[in-house]
């Protein structure tokens, strides 16, 4: 996946404006269980929110953000409070939902 430029990930955070959260980073922090949780959420639906409910840190969700971006192969698109918005192409063209402008 090419990295994304900045037009691409304000348009990706209008389309996040209206959607719920679909994963949630509690006391337990990052473990598996929510790393797969986020993959999976990547492969139905591309562009995800993760609601980080324990951490109001923003360095430590930052850095929780880091690792999700690493470890599931895809890119923070934006952080606003506690929310990060994470996007990931489908591997399959012909499934993916959403089309990012390129200009």
């Amino acid at each position: 996946m090419d990295t994304l430029k900045g037009f691409q990930k304000t348009w990706l955070r209008g389309r996040a404006h209206d959607m719920k959260p679909v994963v949630f980073i509690g006391q337990k922090g990052l473990s598996p269980s929510v790393i797969q949780a986020v993959d999976d959420a990547l492969n139905t639906h591309e562009l995800v929110k993760v609601k980080f409910l324990e951490f109001k840190d923003k360095k430590q969700k930052q850095s929780i953000a880091e690792k999700i971006e690493a470890q599931t192969f895809s890119e923070m698109v934006g952080m606003i409070g506690h929310m990060a918005i994470f996007f990931r192409t489908h591997p399959d063209p012909e499934k993916r939902k959403i089309q990012v402008p390129r200009r």
